[in-house]
């Protein structure tokens, strides 16, 4: 990336990942240039969740719509739209929407690419 020059992205131009339950779109990344950031947006059906995961990074959740559960070490905590969820490096977590309209959430990460790994810390490729 050129130090002077910065660079603006169309969200509805960049790729757009289809899973089952859940659309994931990289709003900047290591593939826009960056080293040190990465930001994700997806969405989350009704009754969808990720798998369980972490990352070698701490990853902040931002919830723009929807309801969500995050289980993380035997614990499970709820939140909502205008919250933000704090997760720590390298503990697995798995986050599920729960309630009846589609959850959108942003995911920020402190890397460029996101390492992320199973619970057993093999790595997952992208996207799930």
């Amino acid at each position: 990336m050129n130090p002077t020059d910065p660079v603006v992205l169309s969200h509805a131009a960049l790729p757009l990942a289809e899973l089952p339950g859940i659309t994931h779109r990289t709003l900047a990344g290591h593939e826009h240039g960056l080293a040190q950031l990465s930001i994700w947006r997806q969405t989350l059906a009704p009754g969808a969740a990720t798998p369980p995961h972490c990352h070698d990074t701490e990853e902040v959740v931002l919830c723009h719509a929807g309801h969500g559960e995050v289980h993380l070490a035997g614990r499970v905590h709820r939140f909502g739209a205008a919250t933000s969820v704090l997760l720590p490096p390298e503990v697995p977590h798995q986050i599920f929407n729960v309630g009846n309209e589609p959850m959108e959430i942003t995911g920020v990460f402190p890397a460029a690419p996101v390492g992320v790994f199973d619970p057993e810390r093999n790595p997952m490729p992208l996207p799930w």
